[in-house]
């Protein structure tokens, strides 16, 4: 039995996720939304280092904007979202469509919305909503910061 818990939609990417979530959130983005070809992306986002990755090749990574901090990777056969990447100053992030996270212990609450000035479907939720470039990364960067001070 394989200890992979994670994978794209058709599973040929599968890899492995071996640390808590740093942060779960709701992306609404136009460049999420064509990334994931849907209203919003609903992400999960890991340590490099708490992610096992997949075989190499079965990703296809590209940027959709530059400088290309994040590199967004499809599965090769189905070209559903798979992960990406993120480098930081200091510290790499993977980050995983929350779907695509198999064993839910290792999925969080979401804690956000992003970027709702562009949503394309309303939200009725709780959680707090942030519109705009400034606000979405400032807020998005306090949850991820307020995160890694909790697990360091």
């Amino acid at each position: 039995m394989s200890n992979n818990n994670a994978q794209c939609s058709c599973g040929e990417v599968k890899f492995t996720v071996t640390g808590k979530p740093l942060l779960r959130a709701f992306c609404h983005c136009t460049i999420c939304q064509k990334y994931n070809q849907a209203a919003y992306a609903d992400i999960t986002l890991f340590r490099a280092k708490d992610v096992i990755m997949p075989r190499p090749g079965s990703i296809e990574f590209s940027a959709y904007k530059k400088p290309p901090a994040a590199q967004r990777g499809k599965c090769v056969v189905c070209g559903k979202p798979a992960l990406e990447t993120l480098k930081l100053t200091m510290l790499d992030i993977v980050i995983i469509p929350s779907v695509n996270v198999q064993d839910k212990s290792f999925v969080s609450d979401p804690q956000l919305h992003i970027f709702y000035d562009t949503a394309v479907t309303a939200m009725d939720d709780n959680l707090p909503k942030y519109s705009g470039y400034l606000k979405s990364q400032l807020a998005f960067s306090y949850q991820l910061i307020k995160s890694l001070v909790r697990k360091a």
